[in-house]
């Protein structure tokens, strides 16, 4: 059996992909299981490093562009979806899963024109359009919220829940401590940003030192910053004297979260799926200019149910921030409950679920062959 994963972008869409892939070779070891995706994506660097062979294809986004930088995008869709046929004439997948963002669309669009069995993955409440567009073709659709449904044909939409690598539920905090070279028994506050990081949080954590100088030697920092702002954020934590990990890209995130007493960090679906399987403390601060405003609405989920602290972007500072992080780490009881209310939110079974429907599926399609 083989299955094709499809698209990428951000770890955001990346990372499910790569938690159903794990899923559908724990079940069957000679499943085969390729990638599909772009060179400039996320995926071009990740993907090979995860042992999985990857195809590239031409595409960008097309959302948020000038109308010059648009039309191009809409052209060089239709490449993709020449591209992807190719492509997918070749590797003769049994299933394709789409997995949301704009390098997702010439795949499902070409695996559907081909008769191959075609699952999309929606992880936000409120979906991108390239899901948008290719729902009525996709003959399976699985959503992370309930809010997601109204969007698409209910008889083909299910909630799964975002799927979650299994070693994010699995890994321990002794392991941590060694990768990061972090101090034992220390609180410790991770803080990033999505894959690329976020230059508005780097730049507030920093400002946020000189109201945390009184604790500093009581926390830690494991800090992804993204490569643009790596240098300036480590010159800072050296001036202050902070102790902790600084890093412009961590790929060993189950360790990142086992070292975790707090996170600071963007509300992404992929993030928030992440943090409510391990249950981990969090403040949220949503992306401002998320499709949608979904992040802001994934956050305020989370905040509702006491899971986690929401500041909003633009009422963000330093002074805003370093209060927060000081209240949760002099309230023990605090950061209990809010554990308890994470967990309550988790779904770590989503990629089994998703892999049990693509494989559903493939089975189906073979006795209709029959």
């Amino acid at each position: 059996m083989k299955v094709v994963m499809a698209g990428g972008g951000t770890g955001g869409h990346l990372f499910p992909g790569i938690a159903v892939a794990e899923e559908l070779i724990r079940r069957n070891a000679t499943m085969e299981v390729c990638f599909i995706g772009t060179t400039h994506g996320i995926e071009a660097s990740i993907v090979p490093l995860e042992g999985y062979p990857i195809k590239y294809l031409r595409a960008e986004g097309v959302v948020g562009k000038t109308l010059l930088k648009t039309v191009k995008a809409v052209m060089k869709m239709s490449l993709s979806v020449i591209d992807s046929y190719r492509l997918l004439k070749g590797l003769r997948p049994d299933a394709l899963v789409g997995l949301g963002g704009y390098a997702s669309f010439g795949p499902v669009f070409a695996g559907s024109l081909m008769s191959i069995p075609t699952v999309i993955m929606e992880q936000n409440s409120v979906p991108g359009l390239a899901n948008k567009l290719l729902a009525r073709i996709a003959k399976v659709i699985c959503v992370t919220y309930h809010e997601s449904i109204s969007f698409f044909p209910k008889s083909k939409t299910f909630i799964t829940g975002n799927p979650v690598r299994r070693r994010i539920t699995t890994a321990r905090r002794s392991d941590a401590y060694e990768i990061f070279g972090l101090e034992k028994g220390k609180f410790t506050i991770f803080v990033f940003g999505g894959s690329a990081g976020a230059r508005k949080i780097n730049s507030v954590l920093c400002g946020a030192f000189t109201h945390l100088n009184d604790i500093k030697d009581k926390i830690q920092f494991l800090h992804q910053t993204g490569k643009d702002d790596f240098e300036t954020v480590r010159e800072t934590y050296r001036k202050w004297g902070f102790k902790g990990a600084v890093t412009a890209f961590i790929r060993q995130m189950p360790e990142a979260y086992a070292a975790a007493d707090l996170v600071v960090s963007r509300a992404g679906a992929t993030t928030l799926a992440e943090l409510t399987a391990v249950g981990r403390p969090a403040i949220l601060i949503p992306y401002p200019y998320s499709a949608g405003h979904h992040q802001e609405l994934n956050a305020q989920r989370l905040s509702e149910m006491g899971a986690a602290r929401l500041i909003l972007d633009r009422d963000l500072d330093g002074e805003t921030l370093s209060k927060s992080i000081r209240e949760l780490f002099e309230n023990a009881e605090m950061r209990t409950e809010m554990e308890r209310a994470s967990k309550s939110l988790g779904k770590p079974e989503a990629a089994q679920k998703v892999a049990e429907i693509v494989m559903s599926l493939v089975k189906l399609e073979d006795r209709k062959g029959v």
